[in-house]
């Protein structure tokens, strides 16, 4: 079995941020969410991966390289437009082959293992009658925000609608899908979307029509689709929440470590409070500071006389002076700064390499 994994698309949802970053590369408790995607697959046994790439494929290739790292051997397919998920199937026909396969979202985060999801399906491709796809589904409160699907009695899927007024159930389409070669007659099959897009449920909705088999698994545990702050800060939430406390870097007698605490080698930490779970990367200073729970700080930044809780600071920034910073995305190489401390909390997502005084 192969993986496909989507990492192109503009993120415009996380702008200023992916102005100058790729989206899947925007990190959650200290380590980019494509990583989490490409170490799922390699745990689930799957190790040749083709990665869908956009305007940010320097970027992609740069952090991602040929695999080796992550025990993969990976492929970059381009997408010179992001014309739908149906449409990078089309493009990766040469590197898919016949092969099954697992296509993934490369921004979205699962708590469940996909070791399991791809063994039920190798199982029920075992059986008298195998099916063609496979597809994940969570139960939602708000199914029209998402592709949604219909189920007959045996659990396999009868009908597909792309976020549509009146849902015809709450069961939304979890971004990890599975299928065999079958896939690539429906995508070459279907037609834009009235968005312009080939969509993949138009594509599962092919199979279903053309008497092919869907079958569904539900989703245990969470799903974060990572493209907007609020939840790329619960996916921050979520992660470090799994973290195992360690020390690696250097605390000082007059600091108070508290909780589930990752320092990471190189790290200071100076007449501060660090209260978990909290993620300090390698080679940060942090003085005269309280660093709050749910917060992850890159490796080579510095904080000093500020207070942050529930937020990302990416690696290579500088935040000093602020009383307090909440509920915040802050960039590569930025600066969020105040000449003078005053009692006043801010929430801020900040581009890479920018700076920002504050009054």
């Amino acid at each position: 079995m192969k993986a496909l994994v989507l990492a192109g698309g503009a993120g415009t949802r996380l702008r200023p941020i992916t102005h100058t970053s790729a989206k899947q590369l925007v990190p959650v408790a200290n380590k980019p969410i494509l990583y989490y995607g490409l170490e799922a697959m390699v745990d689930a046994g799957i190790t040749e991966i083709g990665i869908i790439v956009g305007d940010t494929r320097v970027e992609v290739e740069a952090a991602i390289g040929n695999g080796a790292a992550f025990g993969a051997s990976v492929s970059y397919i381009p997408q010179t437009a992001p014309l739908g998920l149906a449409h990078c199937v089309l493009i990766a026909d040469e590197f898919l082959g016949d092969d099954d396969f697992v296509m993934y979202l490369g921004d979205n985060l699962l708590e469940q293992d996909l070791r399991s999801f791809v063994d039920a399906f190798e199982r029920a491709r075992s059986s008298p009658q195998p099916p063609n796809a496979q597809i994940l589904l969570k139960r939602v409160a708000d199914p029209h925000r998402f592709g949604v699907a219909t189920l007959d009695d045996d659990g396999h899927a009868v009908q597909l609608v792309e976020k549509p007024e009146v849902p015809p159930s709450d069961l939304a389409l979890v971004g990890v899908y599975l299928f065999d070669r079958t896939i690539h007659d429906a995508v070459r099959a279907i037609r834009p979307s009235a968005r312009g897009e080939l969509e993949i449920t138009d594509a599962i909705q092919w199979l279903i029509s053309n008497g092919y088999r869907v079958r569904t698994e539900l989703l245990t545990g969470w799903w974060i689709d990572t493209g907007k702050l609020t939840p790329l800060l619960e996916a921050n939430r979520l992660l470090l929440d799994k973290l195992e406390p360690r020390i690696d870097g250097d605390v000082d007698a007059d600091s108070v470590i508290d909780g589930k605490v990752v320092i990471e080698q190189g790290a200071e930490i100076r007449g501060s409070t660090i209260r978990g779970p909290v993620a300090i990367g390698a080679d940060t200073v942090v003085v005269d500071s309280f660093v709050g729970p749910y917060s992850a700080i890159g490796a080579n930044c510095h904080v000093e006389g500020s207070e942050i809780e529930h937020s990302v600071v990416m690696n290579d920034s500088i935040v000093t002076g602020i009383a307090r910073l909440e509920d915040s995305l802050i960039g590569r190489e930025a600066v969020v700064s105040r000449s003078r401390r005053r009692p006043r909390a801010l929430r801020l997502m900040v581009g890479d390499h920018c700076q920002v005084d504050v009054e």
